[in-house]
């Protein structure tokens, strides 16, 4: 009589052929993960990330000159226009100052593009009292398009100042932050 625990020689079966044959189906057509396997989606991925990079600058720099400038010109007449009311000069209008600004980054041998805490900006316009003003206004740039101005406090009053109602409130052109444009 045979021995049912023994089995025959032939009869000797892989740890892999004890699955039924649902799951013998299922894994035949699955390999070991590779290098290989996991290196392709990387280097695509990394082809992408580089194309989409070189795209983004082929354009030339967002921050530019006569963009600055331009934002400028508009945001301060809109703040001085807002500061006017504050005090009492609904007269003002962002027309009546003429608004216009030079602005220059890091002085003549600096390149005027690019983000930087070296952009200076001359702007120019006509007070409340119709007299012309010309103040000096310090801007941090970022590459976001963004950028902070400070203006000069004997021209454009300090930090808070008192509205018509006696109360003290921000001063909307000592300081502002402003982001533009860029294909503007």
């Amino acid at each position: 009589m045979p021995n049912p625990t023994r089995q025959h020689p032939r009869e000797h079966q892989h740890p892999r052929e004890h699955q039924d044959a649902g799951e013998r189906q299922e894994t035949a057509g699955r390999r070991r993960p590779s290098a290989l396997r996991w290196l392709r989606p990387a280097v695509g991925a990394a082809a992408v990330v580089v194309a989409a990079s070189l795209l983004a600058t082929a354009g030339g720099p967002d921050v530019t000159r006569p963009r600055l400038e331009s934002s400028l010109d508009a945001a301060f007449a809109h703040l001085y226009v807002q500061q006017q009311q504050l005090l009492g000069h609904p007269g003002v209008t962002t027309a009546s100052m003429g608004t216009s600004s030079t602005c220059d980054r890091g002085g003549p041998t600096v390149t005027d593009v690019g983000a930087g805490s070296d952009w200076i900006c001359m702007v120019t316009w006509v007070d409340d009292a119709a007299k012309s003003q010309t103040g000096k206004f310090e801007l941090q740039v970022h590459a976001s398009s963004c950028y902070t101005a400070n203006g000069p406090a004997s021209l454009v009053g300090s930090f808070t100042l008192t509205d018509t109602s006696g109360r003290e409130v921000q001063n909307p052109v000592n300081a502002f932050d402003v982001c533009f444009d860029p294909d503007a």
